[in-house]
């Protein structure tokens, strides 16, 4: 038996291997070396009653002190703490806390002395004592974090300040070896619930949905990650991958698209700085104009949208709004919006363009800092201002939208001009005009939407690279152009001398018959059980997307042939 000890001990702490670690005190287990059956070596095995704990923190759940998100998880740990057994918190280990309760050997009859503070005699004789050799399980250790590391049990400014504290971040793997014992001793030793919010997150799997494994060789190193991509490249796409309730499917191509968003905000802060030769920070500008106005109101609204998603947990949410706001709003159409006012003869429309410039580009780094601290950190920081910098770009305050004026006449307009522009291009790109080629356009629609849409006419020449636009009253509909409505308006390109239609025609149907071939060899592919049967289920997913793929190509190749049959009607 002496000889098996090791064998034993090890075995114990290997996730109990041996036998039921409730049961071992009383049971006869056998070596998982030599299979000997041995006799229990341990004579005493500490145990915590574990009913009266978990009623204070099932009722804490109940009553909303404490809230999970998802919330079904709650569930979950109802179902533990109904059903909790009494608890073995005794560790055969060489390390950990050791369990606090001493035995002398001289009073045989005495029952083990148990203290907080380690007492130098015996009560009974005087005689010395010996401590347990057990060590406390970990997860006994790990409930009392949230109040033993700010000094508990004295009553520290710490303890005081920070507990019970705002979220716990955790997987669900650990939703009662960890939290649930957190909330126990919190409540019992505390009287509070250690934490309001507990926000359960996913786990990060590969780029199929398998769970990552060294035997499966699908284990992808974050440090590998982070030299290829960067860091904020990949802790951005971890985020727009959070949804609540799912686990995250790393995928390379993701990480490498958001690098690419990384850069764009680069190349956007280094457009700002290009154009600040003459910016004072200190100066007094005059009113935006209504590119000004609208983007201001964009960011009011993004700022709105992202401390809302914060609020709920929805960080995926978070990283839409401001993947949409930066790159959509700001980058593809605020700065190309800014280039006639910086390039322009009117000092006061440049110094206002440029004040909007800086302070909405401050405002989204602030944002996006949480997310990409690393990037954010250094472009934030070039920023002209008034006043000292911070220390960190973490010591300043998120934005709030009402920071930012909202002019809603200035946002429709905004609206209408982007629509307008986007319903040009899209014309342009199905009619395969060069986007060089400055092109006319002839704008119709109610007397009300065409004066609208007049107002932003330097705006859409500029943006859509037109040559000349008139403008259309009642109903007339030139013949010979491509047509598209948007922004409350119709709005006519007429393509002769732009185009050869019927070589364009010709180009469109031929394309369109490859197209339906591909559709059709996928569609039938996918028509097959067996195939459905056997193939992995990421080959078969993969197939669905380039299904839906050809089919979006399908639907544009129509579209095109559709304005065709427009142009020569």
């Amino acid at each position: 038996i002496s000889e098996c000890r090791t064998a034993i001990v090890a075995a114990m702490s290997e996730a109990d291997r041996l036998i039921e670690v409730e049961d071992y005190a009383n049971s006869v287990g056998a070596c998982y070396r030599c299979s000997e059956v041995v006799e229990p070596l341990l004579s005493t095995q500490w145990f915590v009653a574990t009913a009266e704990l978990a009623a204070p923190a099932i009722e804490a759940v109940r009553d909303g002190r404490t809230r999970f998100y998802p919330e079904h998880w709650s569930k979950t740990y109802f179902a533990w703490l109904e059903n909790i057994r009494d608890w073995c918190i005794s560790r055969q280990l060489w390390w950990g806390h050791r369990i606090p309760a001493w035995y002398c050997d001289a009073c045989e009859d005495a029952e083990p002395l148990v203290a907080l503070e380690a007492p130098t005699a015996c009560p009974h004789c005087g005689g010395s004592l010996r401590q347990d050799e057990d060590v406390l399980d970990t997860w006994f250790s790990s409930g009392l974090w949230p109040f033993s590391t700010m000094g508990w049990p004295e009553e520290t400014a710490e303890l005081e300040k920070y507990y019970p504290t705002s979220v716990l971040v955790t997987g669900f793997d650990i939703l009662f070896f960890w939290v649930a014992r957190m909330m126990m001793f919190g409540l019992r030793f505390t009287g509070e619930v250690p934490f309001k919010d507990v926000y359960v997150h996913g786990l990060v799997r590969d780029e199929y949905g398998a769970k990552m494994s060294k035997s499966k060789g699908n284990v992808r190193d974050p440090l590998e990650l982070l030299g290829t991509y960067g860091t904020d490249a990949l802790r951005f796409t971890l985020v727009a991958q959070s949804a609540m309730g799912r686990d995250i499917r790393l995928s390379e191509d993701r990480i490498e698209g958001n690098r690419a968003f990384a850069n764009k905000i680069w190349n956007a802060s280094r457009f700002v700085h290009m154009n600040l030769e003459d910016y004072d920070p200190k100066a007094v500008v005059g009113e935006d104009d209504v590119a000004g106005k609208w983007i201001r109101a964009r960011l009011s609204r993004a700022i709105d949208e992202v401390r809302e998603a914060v609020a709920l947990y929805r960080f995926n949410d978070v990283s839409t709004a401001l993947y949409r706001f930066f790159w959509n709003e700001y980058c593809d159409w605020y700065l190309e919006l800014a280039k006639p006012a910086l390039q322009g003869n009117d000092p006061a429309r440049r110094a206002a363009t440029q004040r909007t410039l800086v302070d909405v580009l401050d405002a989204a780094l602030r944002l996006l800092h949480p997310l990409m601290p690393f990037v954010t950190e250094e472009l934030w920081r070039s920023l002209p201002r008034v006043g000292e910098l911070p220390a960190s770009m973490v010591l300043t305050s998120m934005p709030r939208g009402e920071d930012f004026l909202r002019d809603e006449h200035a946002e429709e307009a905004g609206e209408r001009l982007v629509a307008i522009v986007r319903a040009i291009r899209s014309i342009r790109s199905e009619m395969n005009v060069p986007p060089s080629t400055r092109i006319p356009l002839l704008v119709g629609g109610d007397a009300a939407s065409v004066n609208a849409a007049r107002a932003l006419e330097s705006e859409i020449s500029s943006l859509a690279r037109v040559a000349s636009t008139e403008w259309l009253s009642g109903t007339e509909r030139p013949r010979g152009a491509a047509v598209a409505a948007a922004g409350g308006v119709e709005i006519f390109v007429p393509l002769a001398g732009l185009i050869d239609v019927d070589a364009e025609r010709g180009r469109l149907e031929k394309t369109r018959a490859k197209v339906e071939k591909d559709v059709a060899r996928i569609e039938k592919k996918l028509g097959n059980e067996s195939f459905l049967e056997r193939a992995p289920a990421d080959v078969v997913a993969k197939e669905r997307g380039k299904l839906a793929d050809l089919q979006g190509e399908l639907g544009l190749l129509e579209s095109g042939l559709e304005r065709l049959s427009e142009v020569e009607g």
